[in-house]
């Protein structure tokens, strides 16, 4: 179960970055970080990459499904957060591929799921569940159309829908290498019915064998009376 550091390296990440963005305030503290106000650009490589700060209501990379599938897409990823916690435990002996790719897909669903459900609290805007997911980076790629809509850049996403992202590429890149582990080997034989007997050379027919025993057994005799007759009787 280590890779669940791995897990909580990516929700740390995800959350400062978030943090850093949205902006935050520590009350006793008497601090306050304003960030960036939604909708504003920081252009970092030109215009192929920037920070632009949006909040997301519904699902990864900017789908919205409507406010109706809010709360069962929350209650959703908080309950597929702990089923992935439960299965890395049970493939804990499998290969670290396989358990790299849940760490971090586990890892981006917690990032998320923390948006969803205390952000709304945290920031005084909504409910418990009902929170808006802090989308920054902003990536030029070429126009596609997703969902029934059209876009010309890639859609604003964050570090945790990155590292989903990444997750399922190495399930599908190390699919054919974690299946053939789990398949069951084949029983090895012993290795005689691999080697057929030659017939041509045995020692011939059963007729010819018996012969050749009993002519085996009056040779062994006639050796054996030579010798005795060859003794010398002690007086």
């Amino acid at each position: 179960m280590r890779v669940l550091i791995v897990s909580v390296i990516i929700v740390i990440i995800d959350q400062a970055t978030k943090l850093f963005v949205k902006g935050f305030s520590i009350p006793f503290l008497h601090f306050k970080y304003a960030g960036m106000y939604e909708g504003e650009r920081i252009p970092v490589i030109g215009n192929f990459f920037r920070i632009t700060f949006i909040e997301n209501p519904g699902m990864a990379f900017g789908f919205d499904p409507g406010i109706n599938f809010k709360l069962w897409i929350s209650v959703f990823s908080l309950a597929a957060s702990i089923g992935l916690i439960i299965y890395l435990y049970f493939v804990r002996n499998q290969r670290l591929s396989l358990r790299i790719a849940l760490a971090f897909i586990l890892g981006g669903a917690v990032g998320n799921l923390i948006d969803r459900m205390f952000y709304g609290i945290f920031y005084g805007y909504a409910s418990i569940f009902y929170g808006r997911v802090v989308d920054f980076l902003d990536v030029d790629f070429f126009d596609f159309s997703i969902f029934g809509r059209s876009y010309d850049r890639w859609p604003i996403f964050n570090v945790a829908d990155a590292a989903v992202t990444i997750g399922v590429l190495i399930l599908i890149i190390f699919y054919k290498k974690n299946s053939e582990q789990n398949e069951i080997p084949e029983p090895v034989g012993s290795g005689l019915d691999e080697f057929p007997v030659d017939d041509t050379h045995s020692n011939g027919t059963e007729e010819e064998q018996n012969d050749s025993i009993k002519e085996s057994s009056e040779e062994n005799k006639k050796e054996d009376g030579e010798t005795d007759h060859g003794k010398e009787i002690p007086l």
